[in-house]
C-alpha cells in the first residue's frame, strides 16, 4: 500500500533529523503532532542536499545535485519517488502549496557551494543566506500557518530573519571547518579568511539585530508551532552568547557547543515560558 510507503518515508525523514541534529530534533518534538512530520520532511530534503555538497567527497557532487533536482521534480509530478526523502518532501510541498521559487532558491544556494568559495560583498552573502536558510524558514512557515495566506504574509519577514540568524550563528560556530576543511569563507568582512575581534563583534551585532526582529514574529505564531520555534530560538541565542564570550582565536580553532545539561535547562525554561503565556 502507498500509505505504508509514505509512513515509512516520513519515518526516514524523522530518523535523518535525529541523526544529524539533536537540537533541531528536540525542537521539532515540541511542535503539534499534526505538523511535526512535515517539518521532518522539509529537514530531510534540505539535509540531504547539504550533505551532497558538504560531505560526499570523492563523488561527482555536481552530477549528484543535478540528479537530486531531477528526481525531486519527477517525484512532484508523479506523486511518488523511490527515494524516501523525496517522496516525503513532495507530499509536504503539495499539502501546503509550498511555492517552487522557494525550492529553487534553496537549490541555487546549494549549487553555489560547489563553485563559489568566497563571498566578497554583503549582497552575495545575503543572497546565499536567503537561499540556504531564509526559504527553509518560509517552507516551515507554510506548514505552521496551514494555508492561511494572510497569516503567512504577516509572518514572512520575521521567518526570514530567524532563518538568517540561525544560519549566521552556524557560520560563526563552524568557521573552522568551513575555512580549513571546505575552503569556504561566507562572511564578507573577513581579512584573509581570518576572524578578528572587530569582525567577530560586527557579525554578532548583526545576528542580534536579526534575533530581535524575529522575536516579534515568534510571539505571533500559531500555538501549535510557538513552543518548538521558541525553543530553537532560545538555544541559538544561548549559542550566540557563548560565541560572544569566546575569544575570536578560540572560535577559529574550536567548535563551540552548548552542553546537554544546559540544553535541558533551556528546554524547561522554554516550556514554562510558553505554557505560562509569558511569551
Amino acid at each position: 500500500m502507498k500509505a505504508l510507503f509514505d509512513e515509512t518515508s516520513n519515518a526516514i525523514a524523522q530518523l535523518i533529523t535525529k541523526k544529524y541534529s539533536t537540537s533541531f530534533s528536540l525542537a521539532v518534538k515540541l511542535l503539534a503532532p499534526k505538523i511535526r512530520p512535515h517539518i521532518y520532511n522539509i529537514y530531510g530534503f534540505v539535509r540531504l542536499a547539504d550533505e551532497i555538497v558538504d560531505s560526499f567527497h570523492g563523488y561527482d557532487k555536481a552530477k549528484l545535485m543535478d540528479q537530486f533536482e531531477q528526481d525531486y521534480y519527477q517525484a512532484l509530478e508523479a506523486g511518488i519517488s523511490l527515494n524516501s526523502v523525496l517522496n516525503a518532501f513532495q507530499a509536504t510541498v503539495k499539502t501546503f502549496a509550498i511555492e517552487d521559487h522557494l525550492v529553487q532558491a534553496f537549490l541555487k544556494s546549494m549549487k553555489k557551494d560547489l563553485v563559489q568559495t568566497d563571498y566578497q560583498s554583503y549582497e552575495e552573502y545575503k543572497d546565499y543566506i536567503y537561499g540556504s536558510a531564509d526559504v527553509v524558514g518560509l517552507m516551515c512557515l507554510k506548514v505552521f500557518v496551514n494555508g492561511d495566506q494572510e497569516k503567512y504574509d504577516e509572518l514572512k519577514p520575521y521567518a526570514e530573519k530567524l532563518g538568517s540568524a540561525f544560519q549566521k550563528v552556524n557560520f560563526l560556530r563552524d568557521i573552522q571547518a568551513d575555512t580549513q576543511q571546505l575552503k569556504r569563507s561566507y562572511f564578507p568582512n573577513l581579512q584573509c579568511d581570518q576572524l578578528d575581534n572587530n569582525s567577530k563583534c560586527s557579525i554578532i551585532h548583526d545576528i542580534i539585530d536579526d534575533f530581535d526582529y524575529a522575536f516579534i514574529g515568534i510571539k505571533k505564531l500559531p500555538l501549535e508551532a510557538k513552543l518548538g520555534v521558541y525553543t530553537a530560538f532560545v538555544y541559538y541565542k544561548t549559542l550566540l552568547n557563548k560565541l560572544h564570550k569566546t575569544p575570536y582565536n578560540e572560535i577559529m580553532n574550536t567548535r563551540i557547543r552548548v552542553s546537554d545539561p544546559v540544553k535541558l535547562g533551556l528546554l524547561a525554561r522554554s516550556i514554562a515560558t510558553v505554557k505560562l503565556n509569558l511569551l
